[in-house]
């Protein structure tokens, strides 16, 4: 459903809309241009959708001669897996509404990092780059075995940069593409002066799920009701001596470990052995003028790098941060056309007209 969408509702500022807090900036790492909030949501309208209308299962991945358990949803049952990395303070569920689509024609995984959704790790806010790194690889080893099928890593934010850590770390044996949501080594950096500010003035706790989901719709931070009637309940945990919901992820406890996460990662990004995507949040009024204007935001490496065909960069109109959430259709058709458009298929790339040699007979 779409926000904009929704039907006649009362103005800001009457009685019935008195309880919830007014807007603030978007958490996380937002590079989405200001978008106005809707008008107020009905309570039916935002109460929780269940995770098994896009998913096919959930399941915990139980990590060897560790106390750590990751949770992860899973979706088809062919083709190469789409392993997804959600951003600081989203969950797995954050690609729900994608999956339902990519599944079709791939599999997908969608991991809940430590400290977040459903997983239950020993160190709760340990989140270095190298420790999320190595959950990652830690949770692909332990589902696939030494024989994992044709990987791509599709992180968004914080996850993109694990992803992207992932990928030029070339331990992957398998991996065979990777997909970049809206993150940039410049831009994210220059936004962590911000971030402590921006954290400590969020809303800190909600009555209810449903307030949750209507706040980060007219907050601004997602801009697809659905997909927040499915995700945001898997980002929140109640307080029981507060009587209320508060936020899963501590990322306030987590700033030594901010600057770590995108440091040195455009040549991170352009150095991975594998095809490569970088999708990025356009605007509502998107023409050439501001295409040229946001290259030249990037790092010099990155745009020449563009230019070169070292990657596929798509900028994608009237969606804010989280593309996957705002927009699940049209980003699921981009991850599809690049495994078509890269031959990737369940075992790695496949060349059309070269047959793959047959075992002996004996």
């Amino acid at each position: 459903m779409d926000p904009s969408s929704l039907g006649n509702i009362p103005e800001d500022g009457s009685s019935e809309d008195k309880d919830l807090p007014r807007p603030l900036r978007p958490v996380e790492f937002d590079s989405s241009l200001p978008h106005p909030p809707p008008a107020r949501i009905s309570k039916q309208a935002s109460s929780p959708i269940d995770w098994n209308l896009y998913f096919d299962k959930e399941e915990d991945v139980r990590i060897p001669e560790t106390t750590d358990v990751f949770h992860v949803y899973t979706a088809g049952t062919g083709g190469p897996v789409v392993f997804c990395i959600h951003g600081g303070g989203y969950s797995g569920l954050s690609f729900a509404l994608a999956a339902s689509k990519i599944k079709e024609k791939a599999r997908v995984v969608a991991v809940d990092l430590r400290g977040h959704g459903k997983s239950c790790t020993e160190d709760e806010i340990g989140l270095s780059i190298d420790t999320l790194c190595n959950d990652v690889l830690a949770v692909i080893r332990t589902m696939y075995g030494g024989t994992p099928p044709a990987i791509i890593l599709v992180g968004h934010s914080m996850g993109g940069s694990v992803a992207i850590h992932v990928a030029a770390k070339n331990v992957l044996r398998s991996l065979a593409g990777l997909v970049a949501i809206d993150v940039v080594e410049g831009t994210a950096i220059a936004s962590l002066f911000h971030m402590r500010k921006i954290l400590s003035n969020r809303v800190q706790h909600f009555a209810s799920i449903g307030k949750a989901i209507e706040w980060s719709v007219r907050g601004g931070s997602l801009r697809n009701l659905e997909s927040a009637r499915v995700s945001v309940p898997s980002t929140l945990k109640y307080d029981e001596s507060r009587e209320c919901y508060v936020y899963r992820a501590r990322l306030e406890e987590t700033e030594e470990y901010w600057r770590g996460w995108y440091e040195g990662l455009s040549e991170k990004f352009l150095s991975c052995p594998v095809a490569k995507l970088l999708l990025l949040a356009g605007t509502d009024r998107l023409d050439r003028c501001f295409f040229y204007t946001y290259m030249l935001l990037l790092e010099r490496s990155l745009t020449i790098g563009q230019m070169q065909g070292k990657f596929q960069m798509v900028l994608i109109r009237n969606t804010g941060h989280a593309i996957q959430e705002d927009v699940p259709d049209e980003f699921a058709n981009h991850i599809l056309n690049f495994i078509s458009r890269n031959c990737i298929g369940p075992s790695g790339i496949e060349i059309p007209g070269l047959r793959r040699p047959q075992p002996s007979q004996h």
